[in-house]
């Protein structure tokens, strides 16, 4: 055999033994350290099974008859549309404007 292909078994089973010790060890430990996060997805699970409550999906409109009136279709519908809580306005801002400059003024 080849001096490359040699494999130590002792050496291999402490390596193995290092890591199962290894990961006893982080068992024992993790609560102390991050239980905190079961407690976290707890209330986060109720939280969220509360919000699918409140949530409830209507039934869509027919379907139109024409694939051009099916474009839009439903966002024509007040009930069915994205923004529920009203049109999302960004104004323009005028770097000039706030600079307190004349309109025409060239920087």
């Amino acid at each position: 055999m080849d001096s490359s292909n040699r494999v130590n078994f002792v050496h291999r089973d402490e390596i193995w033994k290092a890591h199962v010790q290894l990961e006893k060890n982080s068992a024992k430990v993790w609560p102390n350290k991050w239980g905190f996060l079961t407690e976290a997805y707890g209330e986060y699970h109720t939280e969220s099974l509360k919000l699918k409550e409140e949530m409830k999906v209507g039934p869509s409109p027919p379907v139109p008859p024409t694939t051009q009136a099916l474009i839009g279709w439903r966002s024509g519908h007040s009930h069915l549309q994205f923004e529920k809580y009203g049109l999302v306005h960004h104004g323009r801002r005028s770097f000039l404007k706030e600079l307190g400059w004349p309109q025409g003024a060239r920087p």
